[in-house]
């Protein structure tokens, strides 16, 4: 019985197929409209193209190299299956490679080609070691007591983590999501924004303060004023001006 049901299920449609698809791939995001939902398809596809775009150069540029010389391509499938790159180069190349090395005209050359070769490895290891103590002081100081100091929930830390990430992988790529720019719009522009509203608070409280003041001079309180000849003086205090009233409010 339970499998003829199974049978009788329809397949789902394609647009539930993406929205499943989507929710997969982004699990705290909602997708309550079509605008939502094809504008998250908008930036994949935008996404993957980019990546394609720059996939299809870099293939494009081995295969001028291969064409240019074949032994090239040779040379690097041998690093692939394991072969020491100085035996793939005596074997593609023979040994005239090390004619070259050993050629007084080619050692400035081969000297500076070296110094660059040392530099890198060396600049590698430093950024390297730079690495390591910022990831340490990160996951052992800044994260735990920003937690801390915020009440935030371990997974809370784990969004924050992977947002980073994801934003961190767009920068190798230099790719900068409009998700990413209104991101950083909003940090930028929060303590202007909070000054904004303390502002509008205090301007909105002193006007309730004013307002309260007249309804009740207006609804008065039942006692005549006795400031002034003749309580002339009760009157004069009615006419007062708004801007009296404002600076009483203060």
């Amino acid at each position: 019985m339970e499998e003829m049901m199974n049978e009788q299920q329809p397949a789902p449609s394609k647009r539930d197929a993406h929205l499943a698809r989507l929710k997969k791939n982004y699990p705290d995001k909602e997708f309550e409209d079509d605008e939502a939902l094809f504008g998250q398809i908008g930036e994949d596809y935008d996404r993957y193209e980019s990546e394609n775009s720059a996939m299809r150069e870099r293939e494009q540029t081995l295969s001028d190299m291969f064409a240019k010389d074949p032994r090239s391509a040779y040379f690097l499938n041998d690093m692939r299956q394991g072969v020491d790159p100085v035996i793939g180069l005596v074997r593609r190349f023979g040994m005239e490679v090390k004619d070259v090395l050993d050629d007084p005209d080619m050692q400035a050359e081969l000297e500076e080609a070296n110094k660059e070769y040392l530099e890198r490895v060396a600049k590698s290891r430093e950024l390297d070691e730079e690495y390591e103590r910022n990831m340490q002081e990160t996951l052992a100081t800044t994260l735990p007591q920003y937690q801390q100091r915020m009440g935030l929930r371990d997974d809370d830390i784990d969004k924050i983590c992977a947002a980073w990430l994801q934003i961190v992988r767009d920068g190798v790529l230099g790719k900068l999501t409009e998700e990413t720019i209104v991101l950083i719009s909003n940090a930028l522009n929060h303590d202007a924004d909070v000054a904004n509203a303390q502002a509008e608070g205090e301007v909105a409280g002193r006007n309730a303060k004013i307002g309260m003041q007249l309804r009740r001079r207006e609804a008065g309180d039942g006692v005549r004023s006795l400031a002034g000849r003749n309580g002339d003086g009760g009157d004069q205090a009615q006419k007062r001006s708004i801007f009296d009233l404002a600076r009483e409010a203060e």
